[in-house]
């Protein structure tokens, strides 16, 4: 059965029909050609899909579309045209490899930030605590979120 539902993704309104059964994920990817969630393991566990819906931080392969009608959607094409202290951190400290979960914990870095200006390292690792990395080790993504908060309190 199809849904009439609007998307409001990165600020721009999506009208679309879905599948009942349609998720977030696949909809952004494949419908509004948002392309930095990843598809990594299509059941919550890496985070690599995370958005965020309404402020807060969600695995959008867990989240059907029918549920977000009318709701905020912002992925890391939506946080704007100038890199975010955030994503300038992640640059300056080489925190990532690969690349893979990038868009993920940007995205959660970002909700830290927008809520405790002043973060621990046990606040960030709480944060980032579902977004699986295979290649940093994780110290230099925590050095990373650190300095960005460094930078939006300066």
């Amino acid at each position: 059965m199809k849904h009439e539902i609007v998307l409001d993704v990165n600020g721009e309104t999506w009208p679309l029909a879905v599948e009942s059964s349609d998720v977030l994920l696949d909809v952004l990817r494949m419908r509004t050609g948002v392309k930095s969630p990843k598809v990594g393991c299509e059941r919550g566990d890496c985070g690599a899909c995370t958005v965020l819906l309404d402020g807060r931080s969600v695995r959008s392969c867990l989240v059907l579309a029918v549920e977000v009608d009318r709701q905020a959607i912002t992925t890391v094409e939506g946080l704007g045209e100038q890199l975010t202290p955030v994503q300038q951190a992640f640059i300056d400290t080489n925190a990532f490899q690969c690349g893979f979960c990038a868009p993920g914990i940007v995205m959660a870095a970002a909700e830290l930030l927008a809520t405790n200006a002043d973060p621990t390292r046990a606040d960030i690792q709480e944060a980032l605590g579902g977004n699986l990395c295979r290649c940093t080790g994780y110290e230099p993504v925590i050095d990373a979120v650190l300095a960005a908060a460094r930078k939006d309190s300066a």
